[in-house]
């Protein structure tokens, strides 16, 4: 039986695939399930209208990320902490603190997953973060803790 995968399923296929599997699994679990759909005519034109249209989704969304990124070109963050006389700040800076700092300075939301901080932010000075926007798009933004 051949089906269309909705979904990303282990040692079956990925969303979208054209696959084959026995009819009980097809007809019993996956088309229950919501999982795939039989590779008939009219579904086979489905995806590929569906394919295309996540592929303009995607595209915009790639557009939107690098202009993110260049907004982000030559952008210095400012991060406030408490810090002790030898510089050595209470805590540490994380991304969720580099996340408002980027709403609140330069008005662009990134989730926190996307941003990493390589090593630790320990004390006041000037760090850069790598932004992960998207698989095609990478970005960094520098930052500087300074003593509130």
């Amino acid at each position: 039986m051949d089906i269309i995968l909705l979904k990303d399923i282990d040692k079956v296929g990925g969303k979208h695939e054209i696959v084959k599997v026995k009819d009980g699994y097809g007809r019993n679990y996956l088309i229950p399930q919501g999982l795939a759909v039989v590779a008939n005519a009219g579904n086979r034109r489905m995806l590929e209208d569906l394919i295309r249209q996540e592929e303009q989704k995607e595209s915009k969304r790639v557009d939107e990320y690098k202009d993110i990124a260049a907004k982000l070109n030559g952008v210095t963050l400012k991060i406030g902490a408490k810090a002790g006389t030898s510089g050595k700040i209470f805590g540490s800076v994380t991304n969720v603190q580099l996340v408002n700092a980027l709403k609140d300075q330069v008005g662009i939301e990134v989730e926190r997953k996307k941003i990493i901080i390589e090593e630790e932010v320990k004390s006041l000075g000037s760090y850069t973060a790598k932004l992960n926007l998207h698989k095609d798009v990478q970005s960094s933004v520098a930052f500087e803790i300074i003593e509130e």
